[in-house]
């Protein structure tokens, strides 16, 4: 465990508030695995939590952003987004075909009643949080 350093934006909090009540609870617990990743991660000392394109973010030092979204239009499911120009998502892809669902190169999908692998998540979000550490190697270190 390290001490790491939390760097909020404010507005975050409201976009989280706004979320209907099942999905509030969904991405907290979505925005507790990020944290409590980051907290593991030996060389993740500070961990920025902000806005993008209107979205919870993530961004580290090393890492690549990491963000996450419920929409409207797609009540039934939220997700975790990452670069698409990265090796991210194709790399999840190859490691847990099985236990996600993508979209394209950029997301893992989440239905509202899943039961999401957490150690295998977990692995993904280590993987996007140190990701200029790790894109050399062959599976991103997972």
């Amino acid at each position: 465990m390290n001490n790491l350093q939390i760097h909020t934006n404010p507005e975050v909090e409201l976009v989280f508030t706004n979320y209907p009540d099942l999905v509030r609870s969904k991405m907290l617990a979505l925005r507790e695995l990020v944290i409590e990743t980051a907290r593991e991660i030996e060389v993740v000392t500070e961990l920025e939590e902000t806005l993008r394109w209107g979205e919870p973010s993530y961004l580290t030092k090393n890492g690549s952003t990491l963000r996450m979204d419920w929409k409207s239009k797609k009540p039934d499911q939220y997700a975790m987004y990452f670069k698409c120009t990265s090796r991210l998502v194709e790399t999840f892809k190859l490691i847990f075909k099985d236990n996600f669902t993508f979209e394209g190169n950029r997301a893992i999908i989440f239905r509202i009643d899943d039961k999401i692998p957490k150690d295998d998540l977990k692995l993904c979000i280590t993987a996007a949080l140190t990701y200029h550490k790790v894109k050399h190697l062959p599976t991103l270190g997972i």
